[in-house]
């Protein structure tokens, strides 16, 4: 596995973006879960960097937070 701490792995820079977009919202990691019907351990996974997200799931985020799924991509 690669070690997600690595500063240019999509994964962690993704995370983080995702991280930035839901906290400009004032929104909890449990309020995005609840709305996107994402699970909350697994939201986490994805902001920490260590899960490798879908596609499917990007998109659904993207509209509970009701951002374009390319503003989510922007690394």
């Amino acid at each position: 596995m690669v070690n997600p701490t690595v500063i240019d792995d999509p994964r962690v820079l993704f995370g983080k973006r995702l991280a930035r977009v839901r906290k400009d919202l004032g929104w909890s990691q449990e309020k995005l879960a609840i709305e996107s019907g994402v699970a909350r351990s697994y939201l986490s996974g994805v902001e920490r960097g260590i899960r490798n997200i879908a596609l499917l799931n990007i998109c659904r985020l993207a509209k509970t937070l009701g951002v374009a799924p390319k503003d989510l991509m922007e690394l």
